[in-house]
């Protein structure tokens, strides 16, 4: 598969991106945190990035169904790279304000959702409509993500100390421009799938979704499980800030260790989906993969609380390969990138109430009883969800 100069293209695209993305994703709450002390701000930036990705969600899908994979995510890069880029120089001419901060994070974040959908998106069309081969594939592209999520944030650590949080962010601004460059040279052009009757309206995706008893258990779950991650790794910088001596690099480590036990789950996940049916996989994965959450709440020292991260990233690589290729493949090729949309909608759609939340909650008591709601609402969740895929996997043959 990575003798496949199309994919090959496609991985090294996410691996850049994403390494810069990572690194703004620590640089931006350090900033906020640095120049004004508040946590509460700290979760209203954050808050906005994943509303921006929220409410653009659907809209995103109806662009994706209308252009193709190809062409949004080049429209996404093409983007997202200058409006990175204004964060550094306005802050560096003395013209940004907060509430300019929280605009431009906002629309930034609205392009992420047609990005990931058309990432998907295009696995199947580059690849065909095998499980075991979109499965594979999906391992390989979030084994690239877990690259980006084990070097970022420790890069990005070590240079806001070295050259400030928004020197990070130039990094990031280029690494969309190297995406794009990647995109346009080496993946083909490609007409847009030819949609139904059915495929039709912005909400289609989210009507498939109900219908589907399986999408729909495991959207449900998305809202909930995607908006506590949210809320951990924005609790992370806090508790660095609060019990750690202010090190930016612990932060940066502490995070990247979830990357690195991710890393290492796809990479067994890639060598052994093909011997296992992918339902059964994922739904036992998800009923264990909030276990090692519980150890957060406990006062521990940066090594056991590192560790616990990259054993539930460990968890988290192992069972994520097989849930997105039957989430990609299940519905129809017609209607399947407004399906992608509305489940990344889902998944965002619950962190800004989250955040908005938290911020005060690690402002007034900590980042520690933060986590132990963060595991009490995975561990509901999670059994919730690999519950329904059990019990449907006996009637539920692959896409």
């Amino acid at each position: 598969m990575l003798r496949d100069r199309r994919i090959l293209a496609l991985l090294c695209a996410e691996t850049v991106s994403t390494s810069g993305s990572e690194m703004t994703w620590l640089a931006v709450p350090w900033f906020v945190l640095a120049t004004t002390g508040s946590p509460t701000r700290m979760g209203f930036v954050v808050a906005a990035g994943v509303a921006g990705a929220a409410l653009f969600g659907l809209p995103g899908g109806a662009l994706l169904a209308r252009v193709g994979a190809r062409q949004t995510m080049l429209i996404a890069d093409a983007c997202r790279a200058p409006l990175v880029l204004a964060v550094p120089v306005l802050h560096w001419t003395g013209v940004l304000s907060y509430p300019l901060l929280l605009a431009i994070v906002f629309a930034e974040s609205a392009f992420f959702g047609p990005y990931f959908a058309a990432q998907r998106v295009v696995v199947p069309e580059l690849l065909g409509e095998g499980e075991e081969v979109v499965g594979r594939a999906n391992a390989l592209l979030q084994g690239a993500t877990r690259i980006t999520l084990v070097l970022g944030p420790a890069a990005a650590g070590v240079l806001i100390g070295v050259v400030g949080a928004a020197t990070v962010l130039v990094i990031d601004a280029a690494s969309f421009a190297v995406s794009f460059v990647l995109i346009a040279s080496f993946l083909p052009r490609t007409r847009p799938v030819v949609r139904a009757e059915s495929s039709g309206g912005v909400f289609a995706g989210l009507a498939y979704i109900r219908r589907d008893p399986l999408l729909r258990a495991w959207g449900s779950m998305m809202v909930v499980i995607d908006a506590s991650w949210l809320v951990l790794f924005a609790a992370v910088p806090v508790l660095v800030f609060d019990e750690y001596g202010r090190h930016a690099a612990i932060a940066g480590w502490l995070i990247g260790a979830f990357g690195a036990g991710a890393l290492a789950g796809n990479v067994i996940a890639y060598r052994t989906l093909r011997r296992f049916d992918s339902l059964t996989w994922a739904s036992v994965g998800l009923l264990v993969e909030a276990v090692p959450l519980w150890l957060l709440p406990l006062p521990l020292p940066a090594v056991a609380v590192g560790a616990a991260l990259c054993a539930s990233g460990l968890a988290n690589g192992l069972v994520n390969p097989a849930l997105h290729s039957i989430l990609t493949l299940r519905p129809p090729a017609a209607i399947r990138g407004k399906v992608m949309s509305a489940l990344l909608t889902l998944s965002q759609v619950g962190g800004p109430l989250a955040l908005l939340a938290a911020g005060p909650a690690l402002g007034a008591f900590g980042a520690r009883p933060v986590f132990a709601v963060v595991a009490a609402v995975q561990t509901v969740a999670r059994i919730g969800a690999g519950t329904v895929g059990l019990r449907l996997r006996p009637a539920v043959s692959p896409a």
